[in-house]
């Protein structure tokens, strides 16, 4: 957030931020889940997860 400028941020703001990029990730894992059982594998790979953000 200091990077975009944010001098001062509140702690509720942080984590309501946090809150929501992990809705995203949970989503977006979910996502590359179903297709990594859909390719038939067990294994996760950056692959899945790339796809699923796209999707996104």
């Amino acid at each position: 957030m200091k990077d975009n400028g944010a001098d001062m941020v509140a702690r509720e703001a942080v984590d309501a931020l946090i809150d929501y990029l992990e809705n995203i990730a949970k989503g977006a894992t979910n996502k590359a889940l179903e297709m990594t059982r859909h390719a038939g594998r067990k294994k996760l790979t950056v692959g899945d997860m790339s796809m699923a953000m796209k999707l996104m």
